[in-house]
């Protein structure tokens, strides 16, 4: 039976691997976790590999609140949401039945929406559509036929990333992004 010889690795063997090694974790670094993790993307290989969406959306964390634990209190809000590139989200608010939401919301290129409710603690999955349309800027009120979550789908068929700039006041609590 014969020995098979393992040959001990050179020093400046190690220290080529060591240093290529480095170079492949910078690159994955600047061209993935940067643009992923933090929305930098200094070489546009994020962008192009779609992986810069990822950092583009901030959820909010969601507020539980049911009908009958009392009013909510009167809040004026200001927000901003990012809608992907050829993707969509929600954005929700908690009302109580008959509440009335003032909204106003723009943005620099036409989005579809569909502003809509579902019922608190509904399983089947029913939600009531108050408008639907493809706009720049919307803006009114609505009084909530239910207590649930009320709010938009919002998609952006666009090639950039979108920013809807949303004002609201009423009372409701802030579900934020769905």
């Amino acid at each position: 039976m014969s020995e098979i010889e393992h040959p001990i690795q050179s020093t400046e063997s190690l220290v080529k691997a060591l240093i290529v090694a480095i170079l492949v974790a910078l690159l994955l670094f600047v061209t993935l976790v940067l643009p992923a993790e933090f929305g930098i993307d200094p070489t546009g290989i994020g962008s192009a590999l779609g992986v810069n969406n990822l950092a583009a959306v901030e959820e909010e964390p969601a507020i539980v609140v049911r009908a009958g634990e009392g009013d909510l209190a009167f809040r004026q809000d200001e927000t901003e949401i990012v809608i992907p590139a050829k993707s969509g989200l929600e954005y929700k608010f908690f009302l109580n039945q008959y509440a009335n939401l003032n909204y106003e919301w723009s943005t620099d290129a036409p989005l579809y929406f569909d502003l809509h409710g579902e019922p608190d603690g509904d399983t089947t999955g029913y939600f009531e559509s108050y408008g639907t349309a493809t706009v720049e800027t919307m803006s009114g009120n609505i009084t909530t036929p239910f207590a649930g979550s009320h709010g938009w789908y919002w998609r952006n068929d666009n090639t950039e990333d979108v920013t809807v700039s949303l004002k609201s006041m009423g009372n409701y609590e802030i579900i934020g992004l769905k």
